[in-house]
């Protein structure tokens, strides 16, 4: 078995564990903060939103000796405005002129041509109007808002009204951490980026609904017994779940990387920049809130109940009546008293409890 593979089994069996949930506090103040940060650079910079939903010209040129930066410098002269120009697979170019009527776009394609050296009628001027745009936005919004009550609906049934709350805040959490990261960056917002937000929805919820799961069954009858409080069964589960969380957030963000930094960066296609850095941001956001955001708000929702906090009193007596006898809660062996422990239980003719 690999190292990760049975990290990942003393995990699972509660040999070994990171508290997650009793740090909690730290993941709070840390999201806070990247949070203010995000809305900050919303509020200050604002998004870069692309051409179909600011409205203007997208021109296709057929192959043509001209470097980008110079169509750049003779498209923005031309019309007057800031152009995104891009090179394609054929050598010609794409030229994409925010701002621009018919009558303004059809000046701009003849200076183009006479610049760029090309004939008029070789050169392909898709219009677009900014009420497109309008329109997917106006869309998405309400396919987010349906999700989101879908979500807590499903959540509330499915486990509880505390969880389908926790988990209602990762999503928000991780949409404004991705939106925010476009705003630092500067990357153009088109349909893709669109279509990229609605995506990692789905793979946030999923890492969350692990743990949920994992949560639920580990809790059951939780009040019957005095080993654990809820916090550490929630940890429990968290440590349980962290390995395949890991394993299936770098496996999808792998190929979500080669677009964003291979596609967009070193073969300069600008294009996959718009869906791979909100898929490669969320996936990230999703995989960090589901593991420090969503269950440890779970357990605070949940330890505010009069049952769980008689629990965690039951069991901190019993381990305190424990410790006083040399013993563990649960009948193991302190390191402290385990000589004697062990000759007296030798003594009686059985073996000392031992941690399983």
């Amino acid at each position: 078995m690999s190292k990760l593979g049975d990290l990942g089994a003393r995990l699972y069996r509660g040999e070994v564990g990171y508290d997650f949930v009793g740090k909690r506090f730290i993941w709070y103040g840390v999201s806070i903060l990247i949070t203010i940060t995000a809305i900050a650079a919303l509020a200050i910079q604002g998004l870069n939103m692309g051409i179909e939903f600011k409205g203007g010209a997208v021109f296709t040129t057929p192959k043509t000796a001209v470097s980008v930066a110079k169509a750049t410098e003779d498209a923005e002269k031309a019309s007057g405005h800031d152009a995104i120009v891009q090179e394609l697979g054929t050598g010609g170019l794409r030229i994409q002129i925010s701002g621009l009527d018919t009558d303004a776009a059809t000046a701009v394609k003849k200076q183009l041509a006479t610049d760029l050296k090309v004939t008029e009628a070789d050169i392909n001027a898709d219009l677009v109007g900014p009420s497109w745009g309008e329109q997917i936005a106006n869309k998405a919004w309400t396919g987010l808002g349906i999700f989101m009550v879908l979500v807590v609906i499903y959540l509330a049934i499915a486990f509880e009204w505390r969880m389908a709350v926790a988990a209602l805040i990762a999503l928000i959490h991780d949409l404004t951490i991705t939106v925010g990261i476009y705003a630092l960056v500067g990357f153009e917002v088109t349909p893709g980026t669109v279509i990229g937000l609605l995506t990692i929805l789905g793979y946030s919820l999923y890492d969350t609904v692990v743990v949920f799961d994992g949560l639920k069954e580990g809790s059951k009858d939780i009040t019957k017994q005095t080993r654990f409080t809820y916090s550490e069964i929630a940890n429990r589960s968290i440590n349980g779940t962290l390995v395949r969380s890991i394993n299936t957030t770098v496996v999808a963000l792998l190929p979500v990387a080669a677009l964003l930094f291979i596609g967009g960066g070193l073969l300069d296609a600008g294009m996959l920049n718009d869906i791979s850095l909100s898929l490669f941001v969320g996936l990230a956001a999703g995989a960090y809130s589901s593991i420090f955001i969503a269950t440890p708000l779970v357990v605070d929702l949940k330890e505010r109940e009069p049952a769980m906090k008689a629990l965690k009193k039951r069991v901190l007596a019993k381990r305190a009546s424990a410790a006083a006898k040399g013993e563990s809660a649960d009948g193991e062996v302190s390191a402290a008293d385990e000589p004697e422990v062990v000759a007296r239980a030798q003594a009686q003719g059985r073996q000392p409890g031992r941690r399983r």
